[in-house]
């Protein structure tokens, strides 16, 4: 009797007629996922698939979801590149003439054959509910096919009020992806992605989940106005809603240009300066690369501050004449400064690279000689009444060293008053402040291995906050 991938001529005259059983159905489904089976590979490096001869490669895509069929196991996966492989290298050199269909069928699929890597994320054993993470590989040769939208959802989750969808797999329209934003919020994550293709906006769905839902405040610093207010879609010059239209009172827009946001009709609460009296050296610590700082400069900034005082910067500035209304000087400082120099303590050539480094930074008008209300007392009210904030940069957004030094300088005082507030509620949790989410663009320069030790960012990464 002739059969066709297994099925006899009476399965299909029984699909035909539509009248195929649960089981034969279930199989047919099954045949139809199939891509190929497992040759090889490590849990490390990842897993090589090879596809079967009736796999049209040109089909599959990366970043898939798929299930391999191990003994007893099933391995939840994504498929992370897409090959040409041959049995024999000497084809690729010398190509068979495949001008005959006879002869392409022949060689497909056994002497020219597709191949993909793939990443094991989870496993899901029979009887469990719960996925487990990865710890072995899948036999040889296990059965390797393309995940359901059932199977997406076991692992993704469901919708329910714990869950935030957030799209579709690629080339899975049955399928949603929810996030579980509890879950989400309480390990550090990541972004990423090539220039245009929406991160921005993924984050923004995540940040608007996470503020609506109530599963933490965040503190946004936004680099390139893109979360606040509204954002032009560059590529249908559409403007859409900010996190502020979105969620309303539930968040309150910063701005360290008030000048860009009444330009771009963005609404601000409050005007961010910084005073010279508020910067520290670990401050400077954060800008190591972006201004050249060498330790011995670094170390040269401890020791004025503790010979100058809480106001050793606009002091060293000061009495070394880099500011416009220091005409008067500080001859005490100068003093000081000078004594370091004749001690040895600090060398000339480091004191001079120092204040020009530091004479930079006072271009930058948020900076001020005095301000009268300190802006991380501020945010850090707003967070504590379960209100997020975006901190807009506007135009020193192209700044990455203004960026960096107010992220790191506002991040470790909030830090520091975080944990304050934890220790002095003493286990309370009703007088414990609300978990704080902190959003930084260009993540990898606050976590440079040169820096990170030094940094409050480091300190959060290695504590896994």
């Amino acid at each position: 009797m002739a059969q066709r991938d297994g099925l006899t001529e009476w399965d299909l005259a029984a699909e035909a007629a539509g009248k195929a059983g649960p089981e034969e159905w279930a199989a047919q489904q099954a045949q139809e996922r199939r891509l190929g089976v497992v040759v090889g590979g490590s849990l490390s490096e990842g897993l090589r698939i090879r596809l079967d001869r009736q796999v049209v490669i040109e089909d599959v895509a990366v970043g898939r979801y798929i299930v391999i069929e191990g003994q007893g196991r099933r391995f939840f996966s994504m498929i992370t590149d897409v090959a040409l492989d041959a049995a024999n290298p000497a084809l690729e050199k010398n190509p068979p003439d495949l001008s005959d269909d006879f002869l392409r069928k022949v060689h497909q699929g056994t002497s020219i054959y597709g191949r993909l890597d793939v990443t094991p994320l989870l496993v899901m054993v029979e009887g469990e509910r719960e996925p487990r993470p990865v710890k072995t590989v899948p036999t040889h040769y296990s059965i390797v096919a393309n995940a359901t939208p059932e199977e997406v959802n076991s692992v993704l989750g469901q919708a329910d009020e714990k869950h935030l969808h957030i799209g579709r797999p690629i080339e899975m329209e049955e399928a949603k992806v929810y996030l579980n934003l509890a879950r989400l919020v309480e390990r550090s994550s990541g972004v990423f992605g090539k220039s245009g293709t929406g991160k921005s906006f993924l984050t923004r769905i995540l940040l608007t989940g996470v503020v609506k839902q109530k599963v933490a405040v965040s503190l946004i610093f936004d680099m390139h106005n893109d979360y606040g207010w509204e954002i032009r879609d560059k590529a249908t010059e559409r403007r859409v809603k900010g996190l502020k239209q979105l969620c309303g009172s539930q968040v309150e827009i910063f701005t360290l240009d008030s000048e860009s946001s009444r330009r771009r009709n963005s609404p601000y609460d409050t005007a961010v300066t910084i005073g010279y009296d508020e910067i520290q050296p670990e401050d400077l610590e954060m800008l190591r690369e972006t201004k050249n700082f060498s330790d011995l400069m670094i170390g040269a900034a401890y020791t004025l501050a503790r010979r100058l005082g809480h106001r050793w910067l606009y002091r060293f500035l000061a009495a070394s004449q880099a500011l416009d209304d220091a005409s008067e000087g500080d001859e005490e400082a100068a003093q000081i400064i000078e004594s370091l120099r004749e001690r040895g303590n600090i060398a000339a050539g480091t004191l001079e690279g120092l204040v020009r480094r530091l004479s930079d930074l006072t271009r930058y008008p948020f900076l001020k000689k005095e301000v009268r209300e300190s802006a991380v007392q501020k945010i850090f009210d707003y967070l504590n009444r379960g209100i997020s904030v975006v901190l807009e940069f506007g135009r020193y957004g192209n700044s990455l060293e203004a960026y960096l030094l107010v992220a790191n300088f506002l991040t470790r005082r909030l830090h520091e008053r975080y944990v304050h507030a934890v220790e002095k509620a003493l286990g309370e949790a009703a007088q414990e402040p609300p978990h704080l989410v902190i959003v930084v663009e260009e993540a990898h320069k606050f976590l440079d291995p040169q820096i990170a030790r030094q940094t409050i960012f480091g300190t959060i990464a290695r504590e896994l906050r």
